[in-house]
């Protein structure tokens, strides 16, 4: 029986992760990606699968819930239960005119504008593993997109100047998350990544991806993120 509290496993951990925040997208990552998946976690609603990925190696898709007090629970129990690297693959919305709606952007480093990071002892910014960083550019391939974001606990309601404010400091977008897998993988000794797509874009006026482009998206997504888990690029 687990020692964790949050998650009640029910099918073995695979040592790698895909964190997708929204428990339909793990749903739907594990069937595209997964042969025979089998589920790991579903207590508190928070959907987790196991099985075999395309290289013969197990994986497993967890969801985190959202934002970083909620990721930091998941994410401190995966590693509790062997996890040792992981991958945010979630959603952001732009702050740079240069991201379009459905692109994919590898996060280098998050600045920490939430609560949860900076208790887990983060700076001003956290960095991503570097090798994962740049194994998951090189499966974006010649479109791929990489660069900073920044890590905020609010959804609605940020203060009046946020979004401008934060993309001086460099931040091409803003997610919920990063910044405490970020330095909550420091603290726990994990190689931890993450891949986003630009599900919003905020300046000068929000516009909001459409389902369907969305669907492709994330499939988009999943696949980027296992090929750069995959095979020599995880040993290294």
């Amino acid at each position: 029986m687990s020692d964790t509290i949050h998650l009640r496993p029910t099918a073995p951990l695979a040592e790698r992760v895909i964190l997708p925040g929204d428990p339909g997208r793990a749903l739907a990552l594990a069937q595209a990606l997964l042969t025979e998946p089998k589920m790991f976690n579903h207590n508190r609603g928070l959907w987790g699968y196991t099985g075999a990925a395309p290289d013969g190696e197990p994986l497993t898709i967890q969801s985190t819930g959202m934002g970083g007090p909620s990721t930091a629970i998941v994410l401190s129990e995966l590693a509790q239960l062997g996890a040792r690297t992981v991958v945010r693959a979630g959603t952001c919305g732009a702050l740079h005119p240069s991201l379009e709606l459905g692109q994919l952007l590898v996060v280098t480093d998050a600045l920490a504008a939430d609560g949860a990071s900076r208790a887990l002892g983060a700076g001003d910014r956290v960095a991503a593993d570097r090798r994962l960083a740049d194994a998951l550019l090189a499966a974006a391939g010649a479109g791929g997109r990489s660069g900073t974001v920044v890590s905020c606990d609010l959804f609605y309601d940020n203060p009046a100047g946020f979004e401008r404010g934060v993309q001086a400091d460099g931040a091409l977008a803003v997610e919920m998350e990063a910044a405490t897998v970020f330095a909550l993988a420091a603290r726990r000794g994990l190689r931890a990544g993450c891949a986003l797509i630009v599900s919003d874009v905020l300046l000068p006026q929000r516009r909001r991806i459409g389902d369907e482009s969305l669907r492709e998206a994330e499939l988009a997504l999943g696949r980027l993120v296992l090929a750069a888990i995959s095979g020599p690029q995880d040993a290294a």
